[in-house]
């Protein structure tokens, strides 16, 4: 896994695709924005101030102002690993969120989403 290419990576680039992928199966922005929130502590305010600095992935979630200590629930694989396996920290959350984000597009409920 190129860790290094991936932290490069702009979370404002890849924030409009979570939310293609979640309308094109029927779900809102909104409940995208709802996952990120939970995930990582940012508001409507903070992630649109991410999104307008342009920051990448591992900024991102440097920055972020608490991870949720539910995410640790969140298992399972996602682009070939398992997400409670992955060492690496930030790469961690990535995939936490995009493990979310697939949830969201597979219809699951929400409370189940967010481990309530």
């Amino acid at each position: 896994m190129d860790t290094e290419r991936i932290y490069k990576i702009l979370f404002s680039s890849v924030y409009p695709l979570y939310i293609k992928k979640a309308k094109a199966k029927g779900r809102t922005k909104e409940e995208v924005d709802t996952v990120i929130f939970w995930l990582t502590g940012y508001d409507k305010k903070t992630l649109q101030k991410q999104i307008d600095l342009k920051n990448d992935f591992k900024t991102f979630f440097e920055q972020s102002p608490r991870i949720n200590p539910n995410a640790s629930k969140i298992t399972g694989v996602i682009c070939g690993y398992r997400v409670e396996e992955i060492e690496d920290k930030i790469i961690q959350k990535i995939r936490y969120l995009d493990k979310l984000v697939d949830e969201l597009a597979k219809g699951k409920k929400m409370e189940k989403i967010l481990r309530e």
